[in-house]
């Protein structure tokens, strides 16, 4: 059976629907960076997301091919992630999705090497036609954090970050979100097949000790 990070990791991927405390290890990913409203039809989130998912199959395909992964195992794809921030904005301001900033990533098994990595890159431009040139291998320590399970729309999750923030400042912590700590969000729906009520969305927010 493939291995799942969701099942295999339900601290990091399946959180309760309170907010709770996690202190998340050093991982590498996929990476795609990028600015703009993500919901805009063929702009360069949509775009992005193809090429994460790109590389992430042609990774998990390789048991397929010529390329021997050393210890490769099989593996469900991760959930699509990213992390947002707003220039000048404490926070995100969901009014004005245009000026936002992101870094969509897709989690890579641990037993990816960049020099593996490098290789996804160019079987997958042979293969499918793409440029696959903003994509880079990316190690994020995102370390102590706060984090709760939002259900429905993205728009609504105003909510679940106040709750989230009243919950780390009732236990001792405040906000760390600074230009290398970003707001986090883990998709565990398909936006394009849940209704917005039903969508199931991992928010994380960074924080530190108070003084």
């Amino acid at each position: 059976m493939a291995f799942d990070f969701k099942k295999e990791y339900k601290e990091f991927y399946m959180p309760k629907g309170k907010p709770s405390i996690v202190t998340v290890p050093k991982m590498n990913y996929i990476a795609v960076r990028g600015s703009g409203d993500p919901n805009d039809e063929g702009g360069e989130y949509k775009h992005a997301i193809e090429l994460l998912y790109g590389i992430a199959y042609t990774i998990k395909m390789s048991k397929k091919g010529d390329r021997k992964i050393d210890g490769y195992f099989d593996f469900v794809v991760p959930p699509l992630e990213g992390f947002w921030w707003m220039t000048g904005v404490d926070g995100i301001d969901y009014s004005r999705k245009a000026d936002l900033n992101w870094i969509s990533v897709i989690r890579l098994p641990d037993f990816v090497t960049k020099a593996d990595f490098d290789w996804a890159i160019e079987e997958a431009a042979v293969k499918k036609k793409l440029d696959f040139s903003k994509v880079e291998f990316f190690t994020y320590d995102e370390a102590l954090c706060v984090q709760c399970i939002h259900i429905g729309s993205y728009d609504d999750e105003p909510a679940t970050v106040d709750a989230m923030h009243l919950f780390m400042e009732e236990q001792g912590y405040v906000l760390d979100i600074t230009d290398k700590r970003h707001h986090h969000e883990i998709y565990l729906s398909d936006a394009r097949r849940v209704e917005p009520e039903k969508l199931k969305t991992v928010i994380r927010h960074p924080i530190r000790k108070g003084i």
